[in-house]
């Protein structure tokens, strides 16, 4: 197989061979440069077998010291036993040791008693805070409810002083209701104050129903469905204006038997459905009511 065909490939192979050449001369000349270990520097030591001697002859064998004769002072008996008596205190220093450890460790452990109950006491503070914040949360809305109460008390009572009366504080009847010249309430004792006629058996009724709009007609109606499985009547109190739309509705007036709140939106909504024919001389505003009457299931 032919290689350098080419004049370029001969070029290309001149130059890498003259680059490489000088790259080896280069690296012989300022290659990596080392350095010859130092020579070793100490003191030689006779080891010998005593920390004394003489002489300049180095014996073969252990040599044996000289037995040192110097007669020995003895303290006398009474210095010993003070010196015997002054050693004492540092064993009851010793001694005390322990003692100091165990000081330590009690102190930890009341001080970890301590946290403890601080932390209890936090978390009972932190508990009756929530009581305290449950029971102000509790009254409000008791006093709230019980705000609304009242004020649908007032509007039963406005109601009733409105209509003449119907019923008083000691419980008789007031005033008179009928179609007749002679005084009293026309109907029947069992039978439902807001009904359209005098006659016939009294009944639970369903759907609506509508009183007081004399010489007026009922064009259009709608029931909105309640959103709780609840049953009941309610009664809307309507004002309604020459077009015989409503242009008000308060539901919950007297009659009602089911004040749900539940139950009283979607009356007062059904209200609003109701629709009554064009009269120009009827009044500008015209009260009615409107009985909605709400089963289980529905």
């Amino acid at each position: 197989m032919a290689f350098l065909n080419t004049r370029h490939e001969k070029k290309s192979f001149t130059l890498t061979t003259a680059l490489l050449s000088a790259l080896l001369l280069l690296l012989f000349y300022i290659g990596l440069t080392y350095m010859d270990p130092p020579i070793e520097n100490g003191i030689s030591v006779n080891f010998g077998t005593t920390n004394f001697g003489s002489g300049r002859v180095q014996p073969k064998e252990k040599i044996q010291s000289q037995p040192n004769n110097t007669p020995v002072e003895l303290a006398p008996k009474e210095e010993r036993v003070e010196e015997m008596q002054e050693e004492v205190p540092k064993e009851e220093i010793v001694d005390n040791q322990p003692t100091e450890k165990v000081l330590t460790q009690e102190s930890e452990e009341s001080i970890l008693i301590k946290q403890q109950q601080e932390a209890k006491r936090k978390a009972d503070a932190a508990v009756k805070k929530a009581q305290a914040e449950a029971e102000r949360k509790a009254k409000e809305k008791s006093d709230a409810e019980e705000r609304l109460k009242n004020e649908q008390e007032a509007k039963k009572n406005k109601l009733d002083a409105l209509m003449g009366g119907l019923n008083n504080s000691d419980g008789t009847a007031s005033g008179s209701e009928g179609d007749d010249d002679k005084d009293g309430d026309k109907g029947q004792p069992d039978g439902d104050p807001y009904a359209t006629s005098y006659y016939g058996s009294p009944g639970s009724g369903n759907g609506t129903g509508g009183y007081g709009l004399n010489g007026r007609s009922l064009v259009s109606k709608g029931k909105v469905q309640q959103e709780c499985n609840q049953e009941g009547r309610v009664v809307v109190k309507i004002v309604v204006d020459k077009n015989g739309k409503v242009i008000s509705a308060t539901p919950g007036v007297r009659g009602t038997t089911n004040n749900s709140s539940c139950l009283l939106e979607p009356a007062r909504k059904t209200a609003f459905l109701h629709k009554w024919n064009l009269d120009s001389n009827a009044p500008s505003q015209q009260v009615g009511f409107v009985i909605v009457n709400f089963k289980l299931g529905e």
